[in-house]
């Protein structure tokens, strides 16, 4: 596992080599909450288990705390156990979406302090593409312990309050442009953004076809205009519910711009509460 231990991301070759490794099929719609558990059913990467962003991946809402609250460490890591992960195992996620569903469970991990994770560049439709085979059978696995070692990387609404236009936080919102801007809200009762953040849209991580991660010279010089002087520990990074911000964690990793946070609670967090200033266009 030398090969590829701590590295973000891995290849279809990689993986197909690899078959002790542990794959997570993360396929969601924030639309239709049931289609990940059907879509794997159907046929996912050979010995993937599957992880669905509302029950496994987050925690309860409570109708101020976010759409996708951070889960229970604890009780995330008893799934992890359950689904055999310790501190050796080698994880892969994926998912047919670009990577935003994979890359939350990516930041799971090395929040509980699992550096051996990684999300499978292109996903399910890179492994299409290179003509593997799927399969519906469910995986039996060995339970294993897995013990969180929690890190820093995390900033709750009220760093966000206190640090709020001050230069030591520079917050990328990773939603789409117009979301940004407050238009065609669909997701969340109030449309906007948090005063002062920058918008950063997940998808201009990828490629034109919207599966690839691009090279990492593009994506260090397209993150670095957008930092300018500032270290990337300055960074906060959110979203609409803290899933796509963990997209542009990743990009940032991959591109050698480490240390920036996660807002988890992201907009709909924000957004939950009328006296927190509101910004549009």
């Amino acid at each position: 596992m030398s090969d590829v231990t701590l590295r973000h991301l891995v290849t279809v070759a990689e993986l197909a080599a690899h078959p002790e490794w542990r794959v997570f099929d993360c396929r969601h719609d924030l639309r239709n909450t049931q289609y990940g558990r059907q879509a794997y059913a159907q046929g996912h990467i050979p010995g993937a288990l599957f992880l669905h962003l509302d029950d496994d991946l987050s925690g309860p809402t409570n109708g101020s705390n976010g759409r996708h609250p951070l889960p229970d460490m604890d009780a995330f890591a008893r799934r992890m156990s359950e689904c055999g992960v310790d501190r050796e195992t080698q994880v892969v996620a994926y998912d047919n979406e670009g990577g935003i569903f994979a890359s939350r469970l990516w930041w799971l991990l090395r929040w509980l302090g699992h550096e051996r994770v990684a999300v499978l560049d292109g996903g399910l439709a890179g492994w299409k593409r290179s003509k593997r085979a799927l399969e519906s059978t469910v995986p039996t696995v060995a339970p294993r312990q897995f013990v969180p070692r929690p890190r820093d990387m995390a900033v709750d609404v009220g760093r966000v309050l206190a640090d709020l236009g001050s230069p030591r936080m520079l917050m990328l919102d990773a939603r789409s442009p117009e979301r940004f801007r407050g238009e065609n809200e669909t997701l969340d009762p109030v449309g906007g953004h948090i005063p002062g953040a920058v918008n950063r849209f997940y998808f201009d991580n990828l490629d034109d076809d919207g599966c690839f991660f691009k090279p990492v010279d593009e994506l260090r010089a397209e993150f670095a205009a957008l930092l300018g002087d500032r270290p990337p520990a300055q960074v906060v990074q959110q979203c609409g519910s803290g899933v796509t911000a963990c997209h542009n964690l990743l990009a940032m990793e991959l591109a050698g711009l480490s240390g920036s946070k996660l807002y988890p609670g992201s907009w709909s967090e924000w957004c939950a509460d009328p006296a927190r200033p509101i910004a549009q266009g």
